[in-house]
């Protein structure tokens, strides 16, 4: 909502010197959101007045028209002689009243006038358009041309009120009010603490049956209606230019006369209006829901199919406007109002709800609908009739007709019963009976009772509902600033939960292994499934359908971590970034495509155990997963030596730093699985309740999926089920034993089948070593003649200490031979060289 300083004024007494930056200031505090205060007319220096064209002298030879004019500027010039201008205009002629800047002054953006020559004469002036005196563009772009009736010489800048300050206010949907100057003025003399001269308080005759016949179906919809009928406007009257200048400045461009009007009631009393041309209406308007089929073409020359919850106003034809969002063709007044001579004037009161869906379903929002849908008041729409009226008969000579309809669906106020001390509580400090007693008065309530206290909301509040929005209407006035600063008291004995601190652990140890964590939307598009080569059956293609998607190319929620994650990677490979390892935590949202439908929980109370065990009945499962991608290279090439590209093991590495962080072994085995290549994908399994399970993979992208999603070669990616590793943990992680006493290292070299697993192996290891095996590390694999075809050499390094006694030779030895024994029984080993 733009608000004009000036016109503020009218409705509040603001002190003399106070600027926009003050009121802004003002509002802010009282919790309006004033986003900036635009100065219009900075750097505007006369003179600027008003001239009238003697005469004209077209000038050929130039590309485009030019136009030597000499101007009547009464005694601005100093000696009464008419101004010669060049202007390269055409939308003016002789005996026009124009605007004219003379020499020495200055427009906006510091643009100097002053005589020169050009097009062969000499320029003494300007004569000015409405762009380049900052009045904003109204689709013209010509000369402004002034009503005859100003004299030539006057002010231009006091006539066409160049110099003022706008507050632009973001009107959040709570405070629908707020988009009027009405509604502004209001939070303006509360916050100054001055009475607001309210200019909806006008004299409105009573309803009669002798106006403009008017029938409502569908009360729920529309619960009142007022119409009113002025006849015998001059189609020749335009609008003044002080109404022209405030619609310019709230935003809008004018039109006609009837429209502006109806524009400007709107914005000073916040009561979307609509003006018929009555010679165009044909019978009886009628208020109802859309019929089938039905079609309406609105003002912006749509034609629209009309959906059965759509409110329409009609005539005996059918429909002739959207209610509350956008007048038809069929009735409207045209642009320049020449033909219409015979208005009736809608001003009623619809649905919120019906409104704002009508809006999105046609996707057609108004500066009507944005003010239904945020709620109007309906007390309002008598005095905004009847304010139409009133500057019809003055601005265009018209004739009120006596005859005033008013249709109205019977209706009591909203009270809300509030403790005195309600506010206090909620703000958690003192204000006092008094107080709270005359800040809901200052808002338009009537209170009253002593500590309990009975508030009747007035009609412009729809959104005080209950006790609370009460108290924040005390708070807010009273300021936000002045709350006191105060921390909870927490509950002692009280922490994370262990899984929270398993995700802590987690993101700190991927940090430290040189990922970056990133977090992006959980929501995807059907087609990436193709791009990851899931099959048909695969039970991640089976999503959770949004019902309002942020976008409509991913409406589903993920069921996996992957797709996000190499969007990321992807754009940042596009911003140069080569070398990348990223991490993200989050849920995924797992549905069996069996879940019942969820129930319709009550408002009216809290809903039952029973209630919200059928709701969580109804939601997918949702487990959290932590899942990686890399690419490029994983260690740095520099002096100390040549780098190292990222691979599928990196991966792999990646999901046993996170089963470390809960104390899980992993078992990894080679596997198939989508989207990673055949050949290097590995399945990672935990033992959960004495039983293997699968809590994710980890290896190379398939080279189809990288192509397809335009990811660097070998990309590599994992991810793992965090509620499964942490199911597998069996509790808290307890931290190792330190010894002191040294470690005893023995490397062994093992010949084993080419198809044999190095996980089998490194297991036999393990179980064999017994209790005195602190580490074992693969540290070379080796294939070639000297082992035999189909063989390979795997190299370990097994590192054993005891807790209480430095180890001699002979245990050492014993225990690794016992290890060699196991994986030669176990995997048919041999030791390299034996």
């Amino acid at each position: 909502m733009r608000v004009p300083l000036s016109w503020l004024r009218e409705y509040v007494d603001l002190p003399a010197g106070e600027s926009g930056r003050d009121v802004q200031a003002k509002l802010i505090s009282a919790g309006l959101e004033v986003e900036t205060v635009e100065r219009l007319g900075t750097g505007l220096k006369g003179p600027l007045v008003v001239g009238k064209v003697l005469t004209i002298e077209e000038l050929s030879g130039f590309k485009k028209p030019i136009r030597f004019c000499t101007v009547d500027v009464g005694t601005a010039n100093g000696t009464g002689e008419p101004q010669e201008i060049v202007c390269g205009a055409s939308n003016f002629a002789v005996g026009d009243k124009v605007v004219v800047i003379l020499p020495g002054g200055v427009l906006p953006g510091n643009f100097e006038i002053s005589a020169r020559k050009t097009y062969g004469r000499t320029s003494h002036g300007m004569i000015c358009s409405g762009a380049e005196l900052g009045m904003g563009d109204d689709g013209s772009h010509g000369i402004i041309v002034l009503p005859p009736e100003h004299e030539a010489g006057t002010d231009a800048i006091e006539l066409l009120e160049l110099v003022d300050e706008v507050l632009d206010i973001a009107v959040t949907p709570d405070r629908g009010y707020c988009l009027s100057m009405r509604g502004v003025a209001r939070e303006a003399a509360i916050a100054y603490g001055l009475p607001l001269r309210d200019p909806a308080l006008l004299d409105v005759p009573g309803p009669n049956s002798y106006g403009y016949e008017v029938k409502v179906s569908d009360p729920i919809g529309c619960d009142r209606f007022t119409a009113r009928t002025v006849t015998g406007l001059d189609p020749e009257a335009g609008s003044p230019i002080w109404l022209q200048r405030r619609l310019q400045k709230a935003g809008m461009r004018p039109i006609s006369l009837a429209v502006d009007v109806t524009n400007y009631v709107m914005l000073e009393l916040g009561q979307p209006l609509h003006a018929y041309d009555r010679t165009r209406v044909e019978g009886v308007i009628g208020v109802r829901r859309a019929q089938p089929g039905e079609k309406l073409t609105t003002l912006d020359g749509q034609v629209r199919v009309l959906d059965p919850e759509d409110l329409v106003i009609t005539d005996n034809r059918g429909p002739i406007g959207l209610a509350g969002v956008m007048g038809g063709a069929d009735t409207e007044i045209d642009d320049a109002g020449a033909s219409t001579t015979d208005v009736v004037i809608e001003a009623a009161h619809f649905d919120p709800v019906a409104i704002a869906r009508t809006a999105r379903r046609h996707k057609l929002s108004s500066e009507a609908s944005k003010r239904f849908e945020r709620g109007v008041d309906p007390q309002a729409a008598a005095a905004a009739a009847q304010r139409t009226v009133d500057l019809l008969v003055l601005l265009a000579g018209g004739t009120a007709e006596a005859g005033v309809t008013e249709v109205i669906a019977p209706s009591a106020p909203h009270t809300i019963t509030i403790p005195a001390d309600h506010p206090d509580k909620v703000a958690g400090m003192a204000y006092g009976r008094e107080t709270v007693v005359r800040r809901l008065q200052q808002v338009g309530c009537d209170v009253y009772g002593a500590d309990e206290l009975i508030v009747t909301v007035p009609s412009w509040r729809p959104d005080l509902r209950d006790p609370n929005d009460l108290a924040e209407e005390v708070i807010r006035l009273e300021g936000y600033e002045n709350l006191p600063s105060t921390l909870p008291n927490l509950p002692s004995g009280r922490g994370l939960t262990e899984s929270q601190k398993l995700r802590r652990r987690v993101g700190r140890a991927l940090a430290g292994a040189g990922y970056t964590e990133v977090q992006n939307y959980p929501f995807l598009g059907e087609p990436v499934f193709d791009q990851l080569g899931l099959d048909a059956d695969d039970p991640r293609r089976i999503t959770v359908k949004l019902a309002n998607p942020l976008s409509d190319e991913e409406p589903a929620l993920r069921t996996t971590m992957l797709p996000g994650l190499l969007h990321a990677l992807r754009r940042n490979v596009g911003r140069g970034a080569h070398d990348l390892a990223l991490f993200e935590t989050g849920l995924v949202f797992r549905p069996s495509g069996e879940e019942p439908a969820p129930p319709r929980l009550p408002v009216d109370r809290r809903p039952t155990d029973a209630e919200i065990a059928a709701l969580d009945a109804a939601l997918p499962r949702q487990p959290r997963r932590v899942a990686v991608v890399l690419a490029g290279a994983r260690e740095q090439a520099g002096w100390w030596g040549q780098g190292r590209p990222t691979q599928w093991a990196d991966a792999i590495e990646a999901g046993r730093i996170v089963a470390a962080e809960a104390g899980v072994e992993l078992i990894v085995r080679q596997d198939q699985q989508a989207p990673f290549h055949p050949g290097r994908c590995a399945a990672l399994l935990a033992v959960v309740d004495g039983e293997e399970v699968l809590v994710g993979n980890a290896g190379e992208l398939h080279p189809r999926v990288i192509k397809a999603l335009h990811l660097p070669e070998r990309t590599s990616a994992m991810e793992v089920d965090l509620d499964r590793l942490e199911r597998a943990s069996g509790g808290p992680v307890v931290a190792p034993r330190v010894s002191t006493f040294p470690v005893a290292t023995q490397d062994v070299a093992l010949v084993v089948d080419g198809s044999v697993p190095a996980a089998e192996v490194e297991g036999a290891l393990r179980s064999g070593a017994g209790e005195l095996l602190e580490s074992l590390r693969l540290f070379d694999i080796f294939t070639g003649e000297q082992i035999g075809a189909g063989k390979k050499s795997l190299a370990y390094s097994l590192r054993f200490r005891a807790p209480d006694r430095t180890l001699t030779a002979e245990e050492a030895s014993a225990a690794r031979d016992a290890a060699v024994a196991a994986a030669a029984e176990r995997t048919g080993a041999a030791l390299r060289g034996a």
